[in-house]
């Protein structure tokens, strides 16, 4: 093994006590995140009716019932089946749509892919962590990046800016 392969797996243990959600940094700046697994049951039994439809099932929720909607403080959205966070309030924007959007996400912390479920094609995405899913990625957001990132709130837990550190709860156990 090499020195730096150890020497960097030492000060990425140093660091998870710091963490929300266990997320180490590979080789050439990769992003390498634990996943977590849980049955079916398990998600159920930690969720809300309402966050399992939409973490789970892929659902969504009606525009404009989301208090995140109108959040303005500094923090950091997390996913709210594992907290690892997603997004900071420096990437929110009002969208005008009704579900809280975002300009870009944290680097290597969602996964996309093709969704048909409207007969045309979207990009959706899901929590690289736990497969949450988390909402739609469109191409109409405003500068620098032209991304909207049009996220269901209840997918999200908000974690205002000095509020700790600590992970919502015990969800982000693997």
């Amino acid at each position: 093994m090499h020195r730096r392969h150890v020497l960097s797996g030492l000060l990425g243990a140093a660091a998870l006590p710091l963490m929300r959600a266990p997320v180490f940094a590979g080789a050439a700046g990769t992003l390498l995140i634990e996943p977590v697994r849980k049955s079916e049951s398990e998600w159920r039994r930690l969720l809300t009716p309402a966050q399992f439809e939409v973490l789970r099932k892929e659902g969504t929720e009606r525009p404009g019932s989301s208090a995140l909607l109108h959040e303005k403080r500094a923090g950091e959205y997390l996913c709210a089946g594992c907290g690892l966070a997603l997004f900071t309030s420096d990437m929110k924007y009002d969208s005008g749509t009704g579900w809280p959007s975002f300009t870009t996400t944290l680097p290597g912390r969602v996964n996309t892919r093709r969704d048909f479920k409207l007969i045309l094609p979207r990009t959706e995405y899901h929590c690289a962590r736990c497969g949450g899913h988390q909402g739609h990625l469109f191409d109409d957001g405003p500068p620098p990046t032209g991304q909207r990132w049009c996220n269901n709130g209840i997918a999200l837990t908000f974690v205002p800016t000095g509020a700790g550190g600590a992970a919502p709860d015990a969800r982000s156990s693997g």
